[in-house]
């Protein structure tokens, strides 16, 4: 008697949900998703319990826009991952990472919050065996704590029995076609107030079977979380943030003209700077301390005054370049600090002014930038009021820690 054929497994995708912002966990060191945690950044700990596993097929991970130097330094050039740009919400962003798989469309999609690095093999194996047509999963723990309901003095005002509730977990598993309709039928409704993806198909009239989850299986929201983490896995305790400092030097010839231009505001000279641009020897210093911190080259490199569109161009557009390539990288402006080197015109006047400008073109607090002056003593050629100089330096914080 023959054996009949073994049933092809079916296919099954993930979606990772990372385009959060993670304000919990501090915003200093960047998107928690991407901190360290023993070694390798949250969200490649995440990724590397799916891939391990033999039935997932794809996976997608729905990132910030602005991650994607981070999403491709912490999965590194070996994972084939896949990528989509996330929304404003979780709910938003889910959705979209559901269209992108429409063209070759899984059985079942698991979806699963990239900060839930210790997911692994078992509870992935429950949640995709309880899934069907037209079933869903949900990973789930009983809660163990009493709850109470606080009345609008901050006072208790009932206790709630805990009997029959469970507290929900990630991964969420779903027949791929009708957790992608729920999806888009909340979306045309206007219902963007689902805070995960089986209340969506609750709405939706879709039955959700609950699987037993793990306790190990833990939500990173608040830095103590990451710490502990890392303590777990044989991190550590000492760590080193990865703040990066940038400097910058410019200097400009005095030439014909009734005005300079430093850091951002024009002031009556007798002279005018000579430059290919508005000659702003603050700001070019300055562009080239942010270009630093993330070995994006020099002012020259991104605008070559051989290159004419540049000819007499506002210098905070080569600020606001330098800053949007550090934020690229993953970086937050901690502070800017500009000298400017000059026997006149006198700065003082002006400082406000110019903090004002730089705070602007940086998106950073007034606090954080610094404006100095300070005369050549009449020395050289800027003591005989030939030429003016800037000296700046830029701090600037990056996700994750400094590699050993």
């Amino acid at each position: 008697m023959q054996s009949e054929p073994a049933r092809p497994s079916p296919k099954v995708a993930v979606i990772i949900v990372a385009a959060g912002r993670g304000e919990r966990a501090g915003v200093s060191d960047g998107p928690k998703q991407y901190r360290m945690l023993a070694g390798k950044p949250v969200i490649a700990h995440t990724i590397d319990a799916f891939l391990a596993h033999p039935l997932i097929d794809t996976i997608v991970v729905a990132i910030h826009p602005d991650d994607e130097a981070l999403f491709a330094t912490a999965i590194g050039p070996s994972r084939s991952v896949g990528m989509v740009h996330g929304g404003a919400t979780r709910q938003e962003s889910t959705l979209l990472a559901l269209r992108s798989l429409r063209e070759a469309p899984p059985e079942m999609v698991l979806i699963h919050d990239a900060v839930r690095p210790f997911v692994d093999k078992d509870l992935i194996d429950r949640t995709i065996a309880a899934i069907d047509a037209r079933q869903g999963a949900l990973p789930a723990m009983p809660l163990a704590d009493t709850l109470k309901r606080e009345d609008s003095e901050g006072r208790v005002d009932a206790t709630i029995p805990r009997a029959g509730l469970h507290a929900a977990q990630t991964p969420q598993g779903f027949p791929f076609w009708p957790i992608l309709a729920a999806h888009e039928k909340a979306s045309t409704a206007g219902r963007l107030d689902f805070t995960d993806d089986s209340a969506i198909a609750e709405w939706a009239r879709m039955p959700v079977k609950l699987v037993t989850g793990s306790p190990d299986n833990l939500k990173l929201t608040w830095a103590r979380d990451i710490a502990m983490a890392n303590e777990r896995l044989g991190g550590k305790a000492l760590s080193f943030p990865d703040v990066r400092t940038g400097n910058g030097y410019d200097v400009h010839s005095i030439g014909p003209g009734d005005h300079v231009t430093l850091c951002g505001v024009e002031i009556t000279h007798s002279g005018g700077l000579s430059g290919h641009s508005d000659a702003d020897v603050g700001l070019h210093a300055l562009t080239d301390a942010l270009l630093a911190t993330c070995g994006a080259g020099d002012i020259g490199t991104h605008f070559p005054p051989s290159d004419p569109q540049w000819k007499g161009a506002a210098s905070r557009i080569f600020v606001q370049h330098a800053a949007g390539l550090v934020r690229q990288h993953g970086g937050r402006i901690a502070n800017a600090d500009v000298t400017l080197i000059c026997e006149a015109p006198k700065i003082g006047p002006h400082r406000e002014a110019m903090v004002a400008a730089i705070s602007e073109m940086l998106k950073i607090s007034a606090g954080r930038v610094s404006i100095k002056a300070t005369t050549n003593e009449r020395l050289g050629f800027i003591g005989r009021e030939e030429g003016i100089a800037a000296i700046a330096t830029a701090s600037v914080v990056f996700a994750g820690e400094v590699d050993e």
